[in-house]
Formats: structure tokens, C-alpha cells, sequence
């Protein structure tokens, strides 16, 4: 038979290649494996002819391998001796190679195979008998000192395995401490080196150098930005990362000016769209170029927007948390001034961008901090929202910035700032005059019929008629659609929750500072409530002004809402408020120069609704009564809330004629004018004269004067005492506005008031005779030597009289 060859190959270099790198690996410990049996294996060898000699000297031969024996403390010995490093036979003492040549002629000893401690796999090597090779070995005396060895790892040859040992080097002490020394030294000298104390002068040199290349650096980045956003718009997240400054000389300027730069960026590209995500089946699609690159900008644009507000977010949610961070490059103290910057960019982009993405997660964040502790915090969120409300014409982001408004006042239990509700006062909320607008702009127009154009245009003429009236009709189609339905219902939800609000508030917190602010608001949106309400809210504002919990102020507001809605729709109830007007005419004498000279406009405005706009239904005693009163507040009031007074009592005398009777001294009809009576219909008003008017026409203010002067001539709009137009042509709330004391200075300047000197006044003694002089003198020198005078006797005479 043939030989088979064999057919195992090399492996060729692409199988090497495709060798697994599991495979690998495990070659790889198993050699490593191998290095360690072996290792361990001769060790053990060592160990075992360690034993021998001891077995020798106790003279008692046991055996060197007997595994199924077991002896006590065994283990503990292989454990010792494990640690034990495995000492070469060269360096044993003359007694021990003396011993080994003993037990050589013994033959229990020399007998016994050694060679079943080698290696099981081993069998390729020559069998050689251990007690053979120690023999082999040369002796060497020791002449020299012993020395400390440091043992190394062990080699393998064609002899078996050769343990490798290095002498420890012997180092001086002396020499030791020196190096110590020098290192010391070069260490003192190498943290010396790079840290040199600067000067503050050096220091804010060296920090408006670093401030200086920042700015360049945001500079450069945002202009290219600006210039071609499409293609630069990876920068702003190079800009974006400059918000997490680590240099701690420039980390809070550096950090606010990127906060205030990425906000004008963002405020100058984003579209005047909402970008929405990509659908799976629009991005499986092929598209061109352009249409490529604008949705790669604006999925950039997006992602950095949100980043950008999670970055805001986080600054100030730290300042609330009041938490070094672990990099400490920012200060505690810096959290407010970093959390102000970003409160202020989110105000800025929340007016800026009501129709771009993430406008809702802007409100969540804003309407909290209105309610801030901090005033400026709270201020600056409060004015964001009132532009937001003045510049909403659609109603879509004012819908929800009230939504979260009204959720969060009532989660707190209503006890929140004031001022986040008088933001509702800025709403455009107008729904019937909407509605009244939409259906005249909408009105359908009348074309004219086929029978009317055939008479008077002529056929050309007739073909283009035709095509402007259908031009016509598209045009209005698509005005109104969004102008009309859209715009009604949003208004109409947003009034419904500002109501639920203000009700609330009515029903539950009465007592709540807020209610001066819902007074107010139920009087600018008092024509839009329904009647159904109108006689249970008149008797609660009744109530309220009643309870006497109310401030004069609130008070006011109560009255004001009152007549805000009775001059509306609720012009068609028959409702007489005359303990509204009672209130009113009782406590305008609260009124004076301190604290409540600011509820003056407030009064002003109750008097233009209770008696100019609902003259037909106020008396001639109630106008004389009010008229009255009025002249008499005008004396112990500020300048400004007395041209306000004087103002409305000239409206008052044009619209009620027959009041200029107040004019003469002669008295009309029977009865005693009472001004202590708080009935404004029975106090008997026609009995009097407006006196008043001849002491305000001696006021230090110049326009208090000219207003006098012009009621006492009966308030004629032309002639001498005519006012000017500036005066007559304003509202009294406009000219308490434009003349008010509120930077402490008179508008116009007031002159000073001190009496013309009509002779020169003599001081001293210089206006005495000279013998009157020098008799004075006398007299005055002279020491009283009399005793005092007893008054008491001359009273008593004149009582025996």
C-alpha cells in the first residue's frame, strides 16, 4: 500500500487573515496558561526536595509523593511555602551539601523516583534524575558576605528551567538624604516656576486680554452665522458649547454675552414658520440639493433652539437651587446675575417668536417666575407677557399664556402676586366689536345682474366686469377665513378662562390681595359678560362694599365694575344703583393730598360712567349734590387730582345746564343745605353756592387758577374766559395724568409765594431815641432788688369784695 501523504497544509496568509479574533485570544491564554503550570510545576519540584531534607534529618523516610494521605496542618504549609520563593541550590551553607552527600549513599533515599513530580505532558523531555542534576551543580564557598538578592522570572533552555536573581543595590543613608534634598529642591523650584503672583493691576490686564479674544471669537462666529445661515449653521453649536466657559477669570461675562448673542441669532434666522419633523416616508424620498440642504438647516436650527433653552432652563433652576457645581468656575454669588440674562432672553424671545417651536415650553417657564421673590425677576416677566397680550392680533399665544396662568394661581391657592392678573387687563379682547367689524367688513357685496350690464356696458367691457368680480370674490374668501371663525373662537375661550379666574377668586378669596386686580378687570371686560350674571354680580359687589373687609380702593373698583356693567349690555335692565351712587358721594371725602390721592383717577372714571354717560337716568338734585361735593374736594387735594375734579365739574355743568344755579348766592326752592348728610338726593344741594371756586381761584397753581376763573364765569367754551384748547380738549383723567406730582416737581413751575417788602425793616436798636436808648440801657443794667409779686393777695380781696 502507498503511503498516505499528508494532506494537511500550511495555512495560507487569507486563512491566517480570516482567523476569528476569539481564536486568537484564547491561543493567547492558553500560552500564558502554559507559562504558569510550568512555573507552579517547578516550584513544586522545589518544595518536594525541601521536604526530602527534613524528612532526612528527623530520620524518618516518608515517602515523597503519597496523595491519598492526608496530614494535619498540610495546607497551611503549602501556603507558607507558596509564598516562599524558590531558592537556587547553589546558595546552600557546607552543613546542608554535606547532609545531601549523606543521604546520596543511602538507599531508601536514592531508590525512590523523583522524576513522577515532572510535568505530566513532559514526556518528550529526557528523563534525568533530580538528586543527578543538584550533583551536577557547582559548589561555591562563601567568602563574601551575604548579599540581598532580588529574584527575577526564570528562563527556560535545553537543561530545564534556570531562576534568575539580581544583587540588591546597597545605597548610602547619607547619600540617600542628600538626593532627597536636591529632589526637594528641583520640586520646589519646578512648582515655583509656572505659578507667579501677579498684581491686581496684571491680573485685569491679563482678564481684559482673554475678554477681549472671547468677544472676537462670538463676534466672528455670529457674523458668519448671519452671513449665510444655511451653510454655518454647525457654528451655533460652537457658540452654544462657549456657554460652558471653564476659565474662571471670564466664565460669567463670557457666558452672558454668548447668551445675549444666540438670542438676537435665533431671533434673525428663524423662519416665520413652525418647522415640523420630517415624516419616515418625506425622508426615504429622493430630493434636489436645495431642498436637502434647507431641511438639514432646518433640523440644525431646531435642535440648537432646544439645546439653547434647556441651557436657560438649567442657569436658572441652579440660581433657585442655590448649588456649587463640582468645575466651581462659576460662583454662588454669579447665579443671579447669569439666571437674570437668561430670564431676560426668554422674555425677548417669547414676545419675538409667539409662532415658532417650543413656544409653549417658554410659557411653562415664564409664568412661574412671574410670581418670583425677586422684584426685578417678577417685573421683567410680567411686562414680557403684557407686550405679548398687546401685539397678539390672532389670540393664539395670549389663549395659551392664560391657560397657564389661570392653572398655576389656582394650584397656589391664589395666593399670588397682584400683578400677574392686571396682565389680563392688556388682552385685545374685543369680541362684539370684532364680531360688528368682521360682519361690515364681510358684508356681501351686490354685483350687478346680466340685465343691468348688457344696458350699460358694452360687450368689451362686460368681459372684464366679470373677471373682477370673480377676482373679487376669491380675494374676500381668503380674508376672511382666518379673520372671522378662528380669531372669534379663540377670543371667546380665552374670556371664558380669564372669567373662571376672576370668579374663583370672587367666590373663594375674597379677602385676597388680588381682588383690586379683579375688580378691575371685570370693569374693562364687564360688556362682554353674559346678562344672565349681571344681577348675581351686582348683589355680590354689593355684598362686598358692605362687609367693610375692602380697602377704599377695592371699594372703588367694586363700584366701578358696577357701572361698567350697567352702561353696556346692561343698558336694557331696569336697575337703579342708587346705593352705588350713595357709597360713591359718602366716601369721596376719604379723598386727600397723602396716601389715597391715587385713587382720584379711579373716581374720575366712576363719574364719567355714573353721570356723563348715564344722564338720562341721573336727577338734577343728584347732579347739583355731586357737583357740590366736588368743589369742596378740590380744596385739600394735590394740584393734579384738583384739575382732574375741576375738569369733570365743568363736564358735569355742559351736560346738566340748569346747574349753574350753584353759581348764584340767592337760594331756590325751601330748605337748608345739610353737606353732613350722605344722601346725595335729599341734602338739599340747590340751597347753597360753590364758594369754593373764589378760594381755588387764589391757588398757587397757575392751571387750578384758570380752571376757577372759567367756572365762575359759567364755564362758557367761548370768549374771555373760555379755556385754551390743550385744556378744554382732554379728559379729566388725561390732565390728571399730565400734571401729575409724581417726580416731585409742578408742572408748570410754581412761583414763590413770599409778600413784596414795601419799606426797609429796622433791626437792633437802631430805630430807638438816644435818650429812650440810654434809658433802656439803665434800666436793663440795674439788679432787681424788690421781692417778687405775690398775686394771691389781690385775689383774695377781690373775693371778700
Amino acid at each position: 500500500m502507498k503511503a498516505r501523504r499528508n494532506k494537511k497544509q500550511i495555512p495560507s496568509f487569507r486563512k491566517l487573515i480570516k482567523t476569528s479574533k476569539v481564536k486568537l485570544e484564547n491561543k493567547l491564554k492558553n500560552k500564558q496558561f502554559k507559562q504558569q503550570s510550568t512555573l507552579k510545576k517547578y516550584r513544586k519540584e522545589q518544595r518536594k526536595l525541601r521536604q526530602a531534607v527534613k524528612d532526612a534529618v528527623s530520620k524518618k523516610p516518608i515517602p515523597l509523593e503519597n496523595p491519598k494521605e492526608k496530614r494535619p496542618g498540610k495546607r497551611i504549609e503549602r501556603e507558607e511555602e507558596e509564598e516562599e520563593e524558590a531558592l537556587p541550590l547553589d546558595m546552600m551553607d557546607e552543613d546542608d551539601l554535606q547532609l545531601m552527600k549523606d543521604l546520596g549513599q543511602r538507599a531508601s533515599f536514592l531508590t525512590r523516583d523523583l522524576s513522577s513530580s515532572e510535568p505530566v505532558h513532559a514526556k518528550k523531555r529526557k528523563h534525568e534524575h533530580i538528586i543527578d542534576k543538584y550533583e551536577k551543580t557547582p559548589r561555591t564557598l562563601q567568602t563574601a558576605p551575604e548579599k540581598e538578592l532580588i529574584h527575577l522570572l526564570p528562563i527556560k533552555d535545553k537543561s530545564g528551567i534556570i531562576p534568575q536573581t539580581r544583587e540588591k543595590p546597597v545605597t548610602d543613608s547619607n547619600k540617600d538624604e542628600e538626593d532627597q534634598e536636591e529632589e526637594r529642591e528641583l520640586e520646589e523650584e519646578i512648582i515655583e516656576d509656572p505659578i507667579q503672583e501677579l498684581t491686581i493691576e496684571e491680573h485685569l490686564i491679563e482678564r481684559k486680554k482673554k475678554l477681549q479674544e472671547k468677544k472676537m471669537h462670538i463676534a466672528a462666529l455670529a457674523s458668519a452665522i448671519l452671513s449665510d445661515p444655511e451653510s454655518n449653521i454647525k457654528k451655533l453649536k460652537e457658540l452654544r458649547s462657549m456657554l460652558m466657559e471653564q476659565d474662571p477669570d471670564v466664565a460669567v461675562t463670557v457666558r452672558k454675552l454668548v447668551i445675549v448673542s444666540l438670542m438676537e441669532l435665533f431671533k434673525d434666522i428663524t423662519p416665520s414658520y413652525k418647522i415640523r419633523p420630517l415624516t419616515e416616508a418625506e425622508k426615504s424620498t429622493k430630493t434636489r440639493k436645495e431642498t436637502q440642504k434647507l431641511r438639514e438647516f432646518e433640523e440644525g436650527l431646531v435642535s440648537q433652539y432646544k439645546f439653547y433653552l434647556e441651557n436657560l432652563e438649567q442657569m436658572v433652576k441652579d440660581w433657585k437651587q442655590r448649588k456649587l457645581k463640582k468645575s466651581n468656575v462659576v460662583s454662588l454669588k454669579a447665579y443671579k446675575g447669569l439666571a437674570e440674562v437668561a430670564v431676560k432672553s426668554l422674555c425677548e424671545l417669547l414676545v419675538a417668536l409667539p409662532h415658532f417651536n417650543f413656544h409653549n415650553n417658554i410659557i411653562v417657564l415664564i409664568v412661574p417666575l412671574m410670581n418670583d421673590m425677586s422684584k426685578s425677576i417678577s417685573e421683567m416677566c410680567c411686562e414680557a407677557v403684557k407686550k405679548l397680550f398687546k401685539q397678539d392680533k390672532l389670540g393664539q399665544a395670549s389663549l395659551g399664556v392664560i391657560k397657564v396662568i389661570s392653572g398655576f394661581v389656582k394650584g397656589r391657592n391664589y395666593e399670588v402676586r397682584p400683578e400677574m392678573l392686571k396682565t389680563f387687563l392688556c388682552l385685545r379682547i374685543k369680541e362684539v366689536e370684532v364680531k360688528k367689524d368682521t360682519e361690515d367688513i364681510n358684508k356681501p357685496k351686490k354685483f350687478m345682474t346680466f340685465k343691468e350690464k348688457r344696458k350699460s356696458l358694452s360687450r368689451m367691457q362686460r368681459k372684464w366686469k366679470k373677471a373682477e368680480e370673480k377676482l373679487e370674490r376669491e380675494l374676500r374668501e381668503a380674508e376672511a377665513s382666518e379673520s372671522t371663525e378662528k380669531k372669534l373662537k379663540l377670543h371667546t375661550e380665552t374670556l371664558n378662562i380669564v372669567f373662571v379666574t376672576y370668579f374663583r377668586i370672587l367666590k373663594k378669596a375674597q379677602r385676597s390681595p388680588l381682588l383690586p386686580a379683579v375688580l378691575e378687570g371685570l370693569a374693562k371686560f364687564a360688556h362682554l359678560i353674559n346678562v344672565e350674571f349681571f344681577d348675581d354680580l351686582l348683589v355680590v359687589l354689593h355684598t362686598l362694599i358692605e362687609s367693610g373687609d375692602l380697602s377704599y380702593q377695592e371699594s372703588l373698583h367694586c363700584v366701578q365694575t358696577a357701572f361698567h356693567i350697567l352702561s353696556g349690555q346692561g343698558d336694557v335692565l331696569n336697575i337703579d344703583p342708587l346705593k352705588f351712587y350713595t357709597h360713591l358721594y359718602k366716601t369721596l371725602f376719604k379723598l386727600h393730598a397723602g396716601a389715597t390721592n391715587e385713587g382720584v383717577e379711579i373716581v374720575l372714571q366712576c363719574l364719567d360712567v355714573m353721570l356723563t354717560k348715564r344722564r338720562k337716568q341721573v336727577s338734577q338734585q343728584r347732579a347739583l349734590a355731586f357737583i357740590k361735593r366736588l368743589c369742596t374736594l378740590a380744596l385739600h387735594v394735590l394740584p393734579n387730582s384738583s384739575i382732574g375734579i375741576l375738569a369733570t365739574t365743568r363736564i358735569l355743568m355742559h351736560t346738566f345746564p340748569k346747574t349753574d344755579l350753584l353759581l348764584d348766592s340767592e337760594s331756590q326752592g325751601s330748605g337748608v343745605f345739610l353737606p353732613e348728610l350722605d344722601e346725595p338726593e335729599y341734602c338739599n344741594a340747590q340751597n347753597t353756592a360753590l364758594w369754593e371756586l373764589h378760594a381755588l381761584r387764589r391757588h398757587y397753581h397757575p392751571i387750578v387758577q384758570r380752571f376757577a376763573a372759567h367756572l365762575i364765569a359759567g364755564a362758557p367754551s367761548e370768549g374771555s374766559g373760555a379755556l385754551k384748547p390743550e385744556l378744554s380738549r382732554r379728559s379729566a383723567a388725561e390732565l390728571f395724568e399730565a400734571y401729575s406730582m409724581a417726580e416731585m416737581t409742578f408742572n408748570p413751575p410754581v412761583e414763590s409765594s413770599n409778600p413784596k417788602i414795601k419799606g426797609k425793616v429796622l433791626q437792633g436798636d437802631s430805630f430807638l431815641n438816644e435818650d429812650l436808648n440810654q434809658l433802656i440801657k439803665r434800666y436793663s443794667s440795674e439788679v432787681a432788688t424788690e421781692s417778687p409779686l405775690d398775686f394771691t393777695k389781690y385775689l383774695k380781696t377781690s373775693l371778700h369784695q
